[in-house]
């Protein structure tokens, strides 16, 4: 059985943004995926940078696709990625299930950090999102440390929906509904 993310049209053309094309990931994305997970920058939040080498082993040539996985490219090259996750109601962790079936992520190269291009591609697929699933809430989670985080999920409309302890940490869950047409 299909979850309700994966019921939409995938892979969608590319979205394209005043600055960046959001789009499916390729084999020229590799080395960039690399520097993103290994970043310690990147990971300060999610449990630290992963093993170069043991990415240099793991990640296929051509990077793996799925439906709600976008590469954010700016001029050719990549510098982040934004995802929409089907959430699993029955996981262990999850929390607040009833609020909204998908969750939005983003993990951006910290180079690319304080030029706007995580708002813009968040937003960008905010709005798909809203196209290929009318009326469906989204949610975002980050540790409550995460200042900056907070506030750029406040910044696209999130709003406050519960803070919880997990991974070693309060958590914050915000919720995203989106605009009446």
């Amino acid at each position: 059985m299909k979850s309700e993310l994966e019921s939409v049209a995938w892979p969608p053309d590319p979205i394209k943004t005043a600055r960046l094309v959001l789009r499916e990931p390729e084999a020229r994305d590799r080395t960039a995926i690399i520097e993103l997970l290994a970043s310690p920058e990147a990971g300060t939040y999610i449990g630290g940078p992963q093993s170069r080498d043991d990415l240099e082993r793991t990640i296929p040539e051509v990077p793996r696709r799925r439906t709600g996985l976008f590469v954010v490219d700016l001029d050719g090259a990549m510098l982040g990625m934004v995802t929409l996750y089907q959430r699993d109601p029955n996981h262990p962790d999850q929390v607040r299930p009833e609020l909204a079936s998908v969750e939005l992520g983003y993990l951006f190269l910290p180079s690319s950090w304080g030029h706007g291009y995580a708002a813009e591609s968040c937003a960008a697929t905010l709005t798909w999102f809203t196209t290929a699933r009318p009326g469906e809430p989204v949610v975002l989670t980050t540790q409550s440390a995460n200042l900056a985080s907070m506030r750029f999920a406040t910044k696209l409309g999130f709003t406050e929906a519960a803070r919880y302890e997990a991974w070693g940490a309060e958590q914050w869950l915000g919720l995203w509904t989106p605009p009446n047409n």
